[in-house]
């Protein structure tokens, strides 16, 4: 009974009954050599050889029962369309990444007959699995151990499976070597050497609250990087000034859909009907039509490239052009709104939008390309609304769980803020100045990525458990180590994530 313990309560309640119902109705399980006992291992064959390992759907389908639930100690509880679809777009997907085979532990299974009145109706099957998973061109590995508990039930003469609880999921050795990666500093820091990444950051969330923050990695010969150390963390500047926005909208000073040419027009711009469209809506869901920066026209001048708020193209331009209406209207710098609305009240110590003399420079992550060569940093001298705050994991992890507690924001605006205002690919959608993954089912979660010379950057959270993560590197390439920590420390949810942006 120990393994019940530490499973959800629903769960629990289930399992209780199966080993109750056991203890009360004297049935003792089936032998290997009955015809129940074989039965029911076919209709396992069928579930998982063909149906799972094969991804054979139509065969997977016809197993089971129209009110089929499906029950996991490590997820919600899906009823059958949202187990099939999920099977279908997950597992089976035709852009997976992973094929996943399901072996049942050899003596593990025990069958359990269920009759009412004399009449057989039903069997429980519990048993003990191994799932395996590989890749192309990679051999495969075990992934994980777990539980299960089937209750099959005898429908129109053909067994159907009417409900699957799956729980007491363990690591193998080699997904626990995984774990190592960040539970064994020695492991990381070689693990982080092979990937040639000189310093790496995270923070984790549960609970609502920044509850860990790891740093790997020197800063320099010898001096290993300290817990406080200071990033550049690029395009994560944008979910500042987002917020800065947003609170002043729930404090009614501010409105998301008056024109901004009340306050300023750029001038490469002003003789174009078009900015008289522009809005702080269409600007932090990334609709203004401008590019990502005016130099990346031959030009270099502002333009549209499409009718504001038709369609969706990432722009630093768009929030800089907000920052120019802000300051206008209040009449204050961003970096003061900043230090006035969010880095002062989050006591965000370490946070500034500008480079100055309060620059611990000793605990600042210098910035390099792939071949090891380090860039000089970007000194801004005005705040930059789109890019280069300055900012540790403590200050930002904090931040950003004040974003998923709403945290002077009405639930108007927060709810504007995570609603799908433009989708920018399947499952994935700008909101008000956070991405958005749609897992479906009402669960979601929120994210921004950061991206310059020498800087990898990105946040995920997970409003509906309250759970987070924040990944600081200071590397060009350094986003290619995000797949295996996301998925470590967000586990299924992480996998969807990776799962939305590769197809």
């Amino acid at each position: 009974m120990q393994i019940i313990n530490h499973i959800p309560f629903q769960l629990k309640i289930i399992l209780v009954g199966f080993l109750l119902f056991q203890i009360q109705t004297g049935f003792s399980q089936e032998e290997k050599s009955s015809e129940l006992y074989k039965t029911i291992m076919s209709k396992d064959s069928l579930l998982f050889n063909i149906g799972f390992n094969t991804c054979d759907i139509k065969q997977f389908e016809n197993l089971y029962t129209e009110d089929f639930e499906f029950y996991h100690d490590k997820d919600s509880i899906s009823d059958k369309a949202r187990f099939l679809k999920t099977f279908k777009s997950g597992i089976c997907s035709p852009s997976r990444r992973y094929n996943y085979r399901r072996e049942l532990i050899d003596g593990s299974t025990e069958i359990y007959p269920l009759y009412k009145n004399g009449i057989l109706y039903g069997a429980i099957q519990m048993g003990t699995h191994r799932f395996y998973e590989s890749s192309p061109g990679n051999t495969e590995q075990v992934g994980s151990f777990a539980k299960f508990t089937h209750l099959w039930l005898l429908k129109n003469k053909d067994w159907k499976l009417a409900r699957s609880l799956s729980y007491n999921h363990e690591m193998t050795s080699s997904t626990a070597s995984i774990s190592a990666l960040f539970d064994n500093d020695q492991e990381t820091e070689k693990w982080l050497k092979e990937n040639n990444i000189p310093t790496l950051g995270i923070g984790i969330i549960s609970d609502g609250k920044l509850k860990q923050i790891k740093t790997f990695g020197n800063l320099k010969r010898g001096f290993p990087a300290p817990y406080n150390t200071i990033w550049n963390v690029a395009s994560l500047t944008k979910p500042i000034t987002a917020i800065i926005a947003l609170k002043l909208v729930s404090q009614g000073k501010w409105n998301l859909d008056e024109p901004l040419d009340k306050y300023w027009i750029d001038p490469d711009i002003k003789n174009n009907p078009d900015h008289k469209l522009l809005t702080t809506r269409i600007i932090l869901s990334h609709q203004t039509g401008f590019p990502n920066w005016r130099s990346f026209n031959e030009s270099k001048k502002l333009d549209f490239k499409f009718k504001p708020g038709t369609q969706y193209q990432y722009s630093g331009e768009g929030f800089e052009y907000l920052r120019r209406a802000l300051e206008k209207k209040f009449n204050k710098t961003l970096d003061q709104l900043a230090s006035e609305l969010i880095f002062d009240p989050l006591k965000m110590n370490d946070s500034q939008l500008v480079w100055n003399d309060k620059i611990d420079l000793s605990r600042y992550a210098v910035n390099y390309d792939k071949a090891g060569n380090a860039y000089e940093p970007t000194k801004n001298k005005t705040a930059n609304a789109a890019d280069d705050l300055l900012t540790t994991i403590g200050d930002y992890g904090n931040f950003l769980c004040s974003v998923m507690d709403s945290e002077d924001l009405s639930d108007k605006v927060f709810n504007e803020m995570i609603s799908h205002q433009v989708e920018t690919k399947k499952n994935k959608y700008f909101g008000l100045g956070f991405e958005i993954y749609d897992f479906g089912n009402e669960n979601y979660a929120l994210s921004h990525g950061g991206a310059d010379q020498g800087v990898q950057t990105i946040f995920i959270l997970l409003p509906k458990t309250k759970q987070g993560l924040v990944i600081f590197t200071n590397v060009d390439d350094g986003y290619k180590i995000y797949e295996t920590i996301v998925v470590h420390y967000l586990g299924e949810n992480g996998r969807k994530i990776v799962d939305i942006e590769t197809k």
